[in-house]
């Protein structure tokens, strides 16, 4: 009766000579089943840490956010949120993007990159930008069940410089809550003055669209008049003609006017 002792099976195995076409693909094939079970095994071993590592820097970039808003301390107060969420936008359909990571997209890289981004013709291009990333993030703060605030992220040319600000919108998708700008080059004394807490206090409570949807939202000089108007800064018409076409372009169709008008019907 043949010997069906593993053990002697196994000596047998390893007494065979080592360029034996058999024993080259046995140790192929235990190496390859080994390696397997090591990363099978680290992968679900590491899969916590890998989801707080994940969760740590969603929160870092929450952090970032906030830090880079001067006005969004007082805003968090005055509406008691108690939760600040991120969600990637479609910008073409207005709907949030489950298959990518908001915390983590990298708008600026995909504005740059043709297959993540669209071309801008200039009757659209009023924000001076050539090219836009098909996606956008946007921050949701919310207490309890309810929204209290959208915030977006806004960009476009000013006199010397690109603008970068966030634009904070009561729940209504239509009342501004605050205007921030956390990045710019324009020049010091003039158009850098968009970033003085003064000319940014002015934007709270101001309306973007009349009753028709019509954007009418713009910095005017001669001082302002009615609920769509904010006063230009003296000395500095380019930078705030920029501000008008940016805030125009990202408000609209081109923009985040889909998304905004499911959150005016309520679909957000």
């Amino acid at each position: 009766m043949a010997d069906m002792n593993p053990l002697n099976l196994w000596r047998k195995f390893l007494a065979l000579p080592n360029d034996n076409l058999t024993k080259t693909l046995a140790f192929a094939f235990l190496l390859a089943l080994t390696a397997s079970i090591v990363v099978s095994v680290g992968a679900v071993t590491l899969r916590p840490y890998q989801k707080a590592n994940l969760e740590r820097e969603r929160q870092a970039r929450m952090a970032e956010i906030i830090a880079a808003l001067p006005q969004m301390s007082g805003l968090l107060n005055e509406v008691s949120v108690d939760a600040l969420e991120v969600r990637l936008v479609n910008l073409e359909t207005g709907e949030f993007e489950a298959g990518i990571d908001a915390a983590t997209y990298d708008q600026r890289q995909a504005a740059k990159d043709p297959e993540r981004s669209t071309e801008l013709s200039p009757e659209i291009d009023i924000a001076g930008l050539k090219r836009r990333a098909d996606f956008a993030p946007v921050f949701l703060l919310r207490r309890g069940d309810d929204l209290q605030l959208v915030i977006l992220p806004v960009r476009g040319t000013g006199y010397q410089s690109m603008l970068y600000a966030y634009l904070a919108l009561q729940a209504d998708g239509n009342t501004i809550a605050g205007l921030t700008f956390y990045e710019q080059g324009d020049t010091p004394g003039f158009g850098a003055r968009i970033e003085e807490p003064a000319w940014q206090a002015l934007w709270p409570g101001k309306m973007i669209a009349d009753s028709d949807g019509t954007i009418r939202i713009s910095v005017v000089r001669g001082g302002a008049a009615g609920p769509y108007e904010v006063d230009g800064i003296s000395g500095a018409t380019h930078t705030s003609n920029g501000v008008s076409n940016m805030l125009r372009f990202w408000l609209g169709n081109a923009g985040f006017g889909p998304f905004l008008a499911r959150l005016r019907a309520g679909e957000v």
